[in-house]
């Protein structure tokens, strides 16, 4: 049986079989066990939980549905069953599962705590590995960047009861143990040694990972860096070695893989969930790799021509007296003593005037804050391109009092070209 179903935000799953065309669709005991996971789960993130990104809903004929949106990442349930969910996007031409997971990952890249900076998926099989595959081969790329460079060595003070003089003799040791074996000495010496916390920590991750790993690609890569480890000993108290582990300039090529292992030997999340229904939760709110995605690439787009690029610029509130309900834009764009105002929003517009294009109040409300606020009608709302709204350019609201808001929309398939759009309207 086919333990991975893999959809799409705003995808609907029913466990009725007879509505596959439409549906995606689970088996009865694997959706009962994601529905007790929906009303079980809190997050431990305010404005998190599980209830704000998969909703159970009812339809006749069909029976409950649950539809996903906002979060993205996988879902691994308690009988094994693997729910992979994938970012909407819409491609110029018809894009597969695959190329949707190699933007995402793209995607997720941006973030500026989000490890994998050294993540190379050029020649790799997307369509063979789940999510949690990939944030494995991920890790093992960065051990791999490791060994490149060599594995630290560091003293290490040993207290060993020797045949030969070695270092310092430990004189209390030495009248404790050894009163009847003259031919010993108790000594207390250095020796340069690669077992150090960091690469404990490593070595543990890699053993983590060989067992749970479903791969055949990623398990060969282990167990050959294991090797690598054998005069490491693997932790066995995880906090214990993290408390010693600074990371400075010799210790620098650890710093992404210390957070991984986190992440692995902890089974954190980057949203981080509680409940008893699954073994392994890894999901991500789009809202932020969206925002984040945008700026990064924006700030080399704009600044090609000059301009400086801020995400989340601070320094603005709505009151000033007292200074409450701080204003921060995702993204502000100067040039001299030019600013525009730019926000990103992750979410599917629809093409009709009447209801607005589906754009919120409170969007537009925040929008005309920001102008008032930094006494600017420059502002710019930036939702992702969809096939139904297409390439549109038009769309904009002006007030009676000078606040002029324009949409566009990114194309995240091919977002310089996209941004180097916006940056010709923008000029």
């Amino acid at each position: 049986m086919k333990k991975l179903l893999e959809v799409r935000e705003f995808d609907r799953i029913t466990c009725n079989p007879e509505y596959s065309t439409e549906y995606a669709v689970l088996p009865e005991d694997t959706f009962a066990g994601f529905e007790n996971f929906i009303h079980e789960y809190t997050s431990t993130k305010e404005g998190a939980d599980a209830l704000a990104f998969l909703q159970v809903g009812y339809h006749r004929n069909i029976g409950k549905t649950i539809s996903v949106r906002n979060y993205v990442g996988l879902i691994q349930m308690k009988n094994g069953y693997q729910i992979e969910v994938l970012p909407k996007i819409d491609f110029a031409d018809e894009g597969s599962l695959e190329e949707t997971k190699r933007i995402f990952v793209k995607m997720l890249r941006s973030m500026k705590d989000f490890p994998g900076k050294a993540f190379n998926a050029a020649n790799l099989q997307m369509s063979k590995m789940n999510l949690y595959e990939l944030f494995i081969n991920m890790y093992v790329q960065e051990v791999r960047t490791l060994l490149k460079h060599g594995i630290k060595s560091a003293y290490v003070t040993r207290h060993d009861n020797l045949k030969f003089f070695k270092g310092k003799l430990d004189v209390t040791a030495q009248i404790k143990n050894n009163l009847g074996h003259k031919e010993r000495f108790f000594m207390t010496y250095d020796e340069y040694l690669v077992d150090r916390p960091e690469n404990r920590i490593v070595k543990a991750t890699l053993e983590k990972l060989a067992r749970i790993s479903n791969s055949a690609e990623n398990q060969k890569e282990i167990r050959q860096q294991l090797m690598s480890f054998e005069m490491v000993q693997a932790s066995v108290n995880y906090q214990k070695d993290l408390s010693r582990i600074s990371i400075d300039r010799t210790t620098e090529d650890y710093r992404t893989l210390i957070e991984w292992s986190k992440v692995f030997l902890f089974n954190k999340s980057f949203t981080s969930f509680s409940g008893s229904t699954t073994s392994r939760a890894l999901l991500f709110p789009m809202e932020r790799v969206y925002e984040s995605y945008v700026a990064r690439n924006m700030k080399k787009v704009f600044g090609e021509v000059g301009w400086h690029v801020t995400a989340q610029a601070g320094g603005h509130f709505l009151f000033d007296s007292p200074k409450k309900f701080a204003l921060r834009p995702d993204i502000l764009v100067r040039i001299g003593d030019r600013t525009v105002i730019m926000d990103t929003k992750w979410k599917r517009l629809v093409d009709d005037p009447s209801n607005n294009y589906g754009i919120t109040q409170a969007d537009m409300y925040q929008m005309y804050a920001y102008s008032k606020k930094y006494n600017n009608s420059d502002v710019w709302l930036l939702y992702p391109r969809t096939n139904e709204m297409g390439d549109r350019t038009d769309i904009s609201f002006t007030s009676d009092d000078g606040v002029n808001v324009r949409v566009y929309f990114v194309d995240v398939a091919e977002i310089e070209e996209s941004l180097t759009r916006l940056r010709e309207m923008v000029v």
